[in-house]
C-alpha cells in the first residue's frame, strides 16, 4: 500500500523581525509606564538617567553615544510610521468590533428585527435580509437526573416564591383600592356638600385634571378676578385642602377710622361672615373671598384717592387721609384681623363718631357691590363700535360720595348757623319773622317702603348723584320770599360746593337774583343783602302817625338809597333840615341811626350829615334783647320815636 500522503491545513507562521507585535507593544508600555498621556521627553530622559546611574556611568556615555548617532530625519521617519501604525491598528479595531456588532444585529434579526435593525449597518441592510441568520443547539449533551430533579426543584421554588409575591402584591393592592375608595368617597361628597351650598365648582384653567372653585368676583378687575379660584385638592385621608395660591392665610379688612385733632376717636370693626365650624371648607372659603374683596376694596381705594388730590384727599404706603371737616379726618387701612394692636389706638369714642365710621365702611363696601354690578350689565350690552384708541377704566366712584357727604355736611352746617344768627337778630328787634324752612339731602332720600332690587339700584345712583339741599322762607315784606339751594357735587364737573340764591321782591322788580355763588363770603353779603332790603322795606311800607304835629299831619320814611339802608323821612316842615336814618345788619347785630341832613340835592343825598340830638344808634344783636344804650323796646317803637321829633 502505498505511504499516506499528508497536507498541512494550518497556515504557515512567517517569523517576523519583531518578537512582538505592535499592540502587545503598546499593551507592555502601558502596563510599565502608564498612559501615552503621561508619557513625553523629559519623563523618558529621566528614567534613562535614572537607569544609567543604576548600571554606571559607562552605559550613559555609550547611550548618548547612540542617540548622537541617530539622524533627526531618521527619528522623524520612525515617529510618522509609528503614528501609521497606531492609526491602522484603531482602524482594524474598529472595523472588527463593525463586524461583530452586525453579526450579532442580523442574528437577533430572526426574533426581534424592529431592535435588530436599529443596529445593523446600511450596507448589511442591503446585502443580507433580515432573519437570514438562526442560531440554535445542535445534539446537547445529556443532563443527569440529579440535575434534572435539581431544576425541577429550583424552578418549583421560583414558582412558589412567585405565587406568593403576587398574593402580597394583590392583597396590598386591593387594601390601597380600599382606602383609595374611602378617601374618594370623602373627598366627593364634601366637593358636593360645596356645590350644595352655591359655590361654582369648575375645573382650572392650566390644570384640567383638578377642580377649583370660584369664590371670587366675576366682575372685579383682571388680577382680582383670576385671584378669586381656588383648587380643591386631596389630602391622604381624603379631606378637602383649599389650595387658596396667594391669598394670604390670615383674613384682612379695610380699616376706617375717625382723627378729631391729634387722637383717634372712633374705629370700624372687622366684617366676618358667618359661619359654624372654623376649620371647615365653607369658613375658609368665606374668608378667602372676604380676603380678595378687601384687597380689591382697597387697591380701588387707593387708585381713586390718586385722582382726588385736588380735594385734599393724599395717600401713603399703606394708608388713604380723607379730610371730613376743619378738625375731622377719616383714615383707611388694609390690616389683618387678627391683630391685637387695633384697639391700642382708640381711647375715646363718641356714638357720633363711631356711627360716621361704621357709615363709611359700609357704604364704600356697598358702593364697590354695585359697581360690580354695573360691570356686570355693561358687558352684557353690546359692545361699543371698535376705535383705534384705547379704553381707559375709570375709577370706581367709592370716596367721592363719602367726601361730597362731608362737604355738603360742612357747608350745610354753615349756612344754617349763619340763618339762624341773622333771623334772631332780626328777632331781637322786635320783628314777626317767620321760621326757616329746610330741606337736607333731598336727592339722597330713601324710600320708607321695602326696597325691591331695582329700588336698591335707584337709591345707590341717587347716592351716587350731586347732593341738594334746600332753605325756604318767607320775608317781612308782603308777598316775597327768598329760596337758598346748596348742591355738591363731586363726580363731575363743576366740582364743589355752590349756592344758588334767589328771590321775589314786589318792592324792587329791578332787583335780580345773584345766581349761583360759589365762596362763603358772596354767599353771606347776598343774604345779607336781602333780609337789609327787606328791613327797609318795611320800615317804609307804611305810614307813621306822629304824636307831635298838631295839624295831624302823617309822615313817612321812604327809602332812598335801600342798597345802603339809608331813607329819607318825608313831610318835614323845614326843607333845609331833612332827617334820615340808617339801617346796618350784619350776622352779629342790627343797628339804625338818624342824621339831620341839610342842603339836600335832587335825588336826597345830603352835602352835610350831622348826628340828631337826643338821638343815639340802636343795637339790637342775637345775644341780647336790650342793652343800656336802647331806649326803645322794639325796632318800630325806635322808627315811630324818630319820626316824631
Amino acid at each position: 500500500m502505498a505511504d499516506s500522503f499528508t497536507l498541512p491545513l494550518r497556515p504557515v507562521i512567517e517569523r517576523q523581525d519583531r518578537p512582538d507585535t505592535l499592540p502587545v507593544e503598546i499593551a507592555q508600555i502601558n502596563n510599565h509606564w502608564g498612559s501615552f498621556r503621561d508619557v513625553n521627553e523629559e519623563v523618558l530622559r529621566a528614567k534613562i538617567a535614572e537607569e544609567s546611574e543604576r548600571n554606571g556611568a559607562p552605559a550613559l556615555e555609550n547611550g548618548d553615544q547612540e542617540m548622537s548617532d541617530v539622524d533627526s530625519t531618521e527619528r522623524l521617519e520612525k515617529l510618522y510610521k509609528k503614528r501609521a501604525d497606531i492609526t491602522q491598528f484603531a482602524v482594524q479595531s474598529h472595523m472588527e468590533a463593525m463586524f461583530a456588532l452586525d453579526f450579532i444585529s442580523l442574528l437577533l434579526s430572526k426574533n426581534s428585527p424592529r431592535q435588530a435593525e436599529t443596529s445593523m449597518s446600511a450596507y448589511l441592510k442591503q446585502v443580507a435580509p433580515l432573519g437570514s441568520l438562526e442560531a440554535e443547539v445542535v445534539n446537547p449533551l445529556p443532563k443527569s437526573e440529579s440535575a434534572i430533579k435539581d431544576t425541577s426543584t429550583v424552578s418549583r421554588g421560583w414558582r412558589i416564591q412567585n405565587f406568593n409575591s403576587a398574593s402580597n402584591k394583590l392583597l396590598k393592592a386591593a387594601s390601597r383600592l380600599d382606602t383609595e375608595v374611602v378617601s374618594e368617597t370623602r373627598y366627593w361628597n364634601e366637593v358636593l356638600a360645596v356645590k350644595e351650598k352655591g359655590w361654582k365648582i369648575c375645573r382650572l384653567p392650566r390644570e384640567r385634571q383638578a377642580l377649583g372653585v370660584q369664590y371670587g368676583f366675576l366682575e372685579a378687575t383682571p388680577v382680582f378676578r383670576d385671584r378669586g379660584l381656588a383648587s380643591l385638592r386631596r389630602s391622604e385621608d381624603g379631606s378637602l385642602i383649599l389650595d387658596k395660591g396667594l391669598i394670604p392665610s390670615g383674613a384682612r379688612f379695610v380699616r376706617v377710622r375717625v382723627r378729631q385733632g391729634t387722637r383717634i376717636s372712633s374705629s370700624s370693626k372687622p366684617f366676618m361672615s358667618p359661619s359654624g365650624d372654623v376649620e371647615s371648607v365653607e369658613h375658609r372659603i368665606l374668608q378667602a373671598r372676604d380676603s380678595v374683596f378687601e384687597e380689591e376694596l382697597f387697591h380701588e381705594l387707593v387708585r381713586e384717592a390718586r385722582s382726588m388730590a385736588s380735594s385734599g384727599v393724599t395717600t401713603r404706603q399703606n394708608l388713604i387721609q380723607v379730610p371730613a371737616s376743619d378738625d375731622t379726618e377719616i383714615l383707611l387701612d388694609l390690616v389683618d384681623a387678627d391683630d391685637e394692636s387695633i384697639d391700642t389706638e382708640q381711647k375715646e369714642s363718641t356714638a357720633t363718631d363711631q356711627l360716621l365710621a361704621d357709615g363709611l365702611a359700609h357704604s364704600i363696601r356697598i358702593l364697590l357691590a354695585f359697581a360690580h354690578r354695573q360691570n356686570l350689565r355693561r358687558r352684557t350690552q353690546p359692545p361699543p363700535p371698535l376705535t383705534s384708541r384705547k379704553r381707559v377704566t375709570p375709577e370706581y366712584h367709592l370716596l367721592r360720595p363719602a367726601l361730597g357727604y362731608f362737604q355738603h355736611l360742612v357747608q350745610l352746617r354753615w349756612l344754617e348757623s349763619y340763618l339762624q344768627e341773622i333771623l334772631a337778630v332780626l328777632r331781637s328787634s322786635g320783628l314777626n319773622v317767620p321760621e326757616l324752612n329746610k330741606k337736607t339731602f333731598v336727592s339722597g332720600t330713601p324710600p320708607l317702603s321695602a326696597l325691591s332690587p331695582a329700588s336698591v339700584e335707584t337709591f345707590l345712583q341717587k347716592f351716587l348723584m350731586p347732593i341738594e339741599s334746600v332753605f325756604q322762607g318767607t320775608l317781612l315784606t308782603a308777598q316775597s320770599s327768598f329760596t337758598i339751594k346748596i348742591r355738591t357735587n363731586i363726580s363731575a364737573p363743576p366740582f364743589g360746593t355752590h349756592y344758588d340764591v334767589s328771590f321775589n321782591f314786589p318792592s324792587f322788580p329791578d332787583l335780580k337774583s345773584p345766581g349761583r355763588i360759589s365762596l362763603r363770603d358772596e354767599v353771606e353779603a347776598a343774604i345779607t343783602h336781602i333780609f337789609l332790603l327787606d328791613v327797609v322795606s318795611q320800615i317804609s311800607s307804611d305810614q307813621l302817625p306822629t304824636k307831635n304835629s298838631p295839624d295831624g299831619t302823617v309822615k313817612k320814611w321812604n327809602a332812598i338809597y335801600p342798597h345802603l339802608g339809608e331813607l329819607l323821612l318825608s313831610g318835614s316842615t323845614s326843607p333845609e333840615s331833612n332827617r334820615k336814618m340808617k339801617v346796618v345788619l350784619n350776622r352779629r347785630e342790627l343797628s339804625l341811626s338818624t342824621f339831620i341832613v341839610r342842603g339836600i340835592d335832587g335825588v336826597g343825598r345830603g352835602a352835610r350829615e350831622l348826628r340828631s340830638q337826643n338821638s343815639f344808634p340802636n343795637t339790637w344783636s342775637s345775644l341780647s334783647s336790650s342793652t343800656e344804650t336802647q331806649k326803645h323796646h322794639s325796632m318800630m317803637d325806635f322808627v315811630i320815636a324818630e319820626a316824631s321829633r
